[in-house]
């Protein structure tokens, strides 16, 4: 069988800009650090050019708890980005400079991809580039953001969401999973996976930030363990025909309550994470493979290619073939 990298990366690295100023959360720029500050090439992962940018390019950036971040770019570099990312903030309110919301309209006029993190989506409001359309922040934020930009469209339950080329997430955590779901678009699941590894932190997760909201109870945490077993079984064992009915027989629960406590935990049904587990185990097998595509769907349990080209579909709006091209022939799907 013959292999691959995860993704033919352009010589050229993946030009990211972090947009800094005054007010800027230390954890939100450690993130994007973390995410494309590091060289990890020699693991197969693509080449990243951040930058910290800001007003002048020169001035420290002062941050909560007496940190500083030292710019290395003006503004004018959003201009050489094919990200910008905006961190969250701690004040929620703080208004951006004048100069970064105008560099930002003007990064997404051009068809840059902007993001924001946590409360960073206050700042693409105050540049009007989430009126009228949908974003998300922090749980906890949310009526805040609703009152203060009553033009956005809020949407309270999910981790990440997209409007436009305009990318915002939920609170902390979620920043991470937005960060690596940006590199999965642009460069693939396993350059994803590699990072993600890297950091000792999943890939992807489903479900919304919902599950988050309220405190567990010892006995949902014993439920949890048991879920998160089920989980790693399935995980290991996808080729096979697993049925929620199995699943919840293995959990000891009856198929009723195991969906209502899977659900409960993680925020999606049983049925939807184990085809989204699928559609990612089969896009790793067309990243990294040269398998026929029957095989890839037998491998990823789907069990037919039809079955299979029906959820890349719904999910990734694209075909299995597709997908192996861009991801083996140099195109990059973030720029389409």
């Amino acid at each position: 069988m013959a292999t691959h990298p995860a993704a033919p990366y352009s010589v050229a690295p993946y030009r990211v800009a972090l947009v800094a100023f005054p007010g800027i959360r230390a954890f939100d720029v450690s993130v994007i650090t973390e995410v494309w500050g590091t060289d990890r090439t020699d693991r197969g992962a693509p080449a990243f050019d951040l930058r910290r940018v800001a007003t002048d390019g020169t001035t420290a950036v002062p941050m909560r708890g007496g940190l500083a971040l030292h710019p290395d770019r003006a503004l004018d570099w959003l201009t050489d980005a094919d990200l910008v990312v905006v961190p969250g903030l701690d004040d929620h309110l703080t208004p951006a400079p004048a100069p970064v919301l105008d560099a930002l309209r003007r990064a997404h006029a051009r068809g840059t991809t902007v993001a924001a993190l946590c409360g960073g989506a206050f700042t693409l409001a105050q540049a009007g580039l989430l009126d009228g359309r949908r974003a998300i922040t922090h749980w906890r934020l949310l009526d805040l953001l609703r009152t203060h930009h009553p033009r956005v469209t809020v949407v309270p339950d999910a981790l990440f969401i997209e409007d436009d080329n305009i990318w915002t997430a939920a609170g902390t955590a979620a920043g991470i999973d937005l960060c690596l779901h940006l590199v999965r678009l642009a460069h693939g699941a396993e350059a994803a996976a590699t990072i993600a590894r890297s950091m000792v932190t999943a890939p992807f997760r489903t479900g919304t930030q919902a599950q988050f909201i309220e405190h567990p109870t010892p006995h949902a945490d014993r439920d949890a363990d048991a879920l998160a077993a089920v989980r790693e079984h399935a995980l290991r064992h996808l080729a096979e025909p697993l049925t929620v009915a199995d699943l919840a027989d293995r959990a000891g629960m009856s198929p009723r309550s195991f969906a209502r406590h899977f659900t409960a935990a993680t925020g999606t049904t049983p049925l939807r994470w184990l085809l989204d587990q699928r559609v990612a185990a089969a896009q790793k097998l067309l990243e990294r493979t040269d398998l026929p595509m029957p095989e890839v769907a037998r491998r990823a349990g789907f069990g037919s290619e039809v079955t299979m080209r029906q959820h890349f579909a719904s999910r990734l709006a694209t075909s299995p073939r597709a997908y192996r091209s861009a991801f083996t022939g140099g195109s990059n799907p973030m720029a389409r």
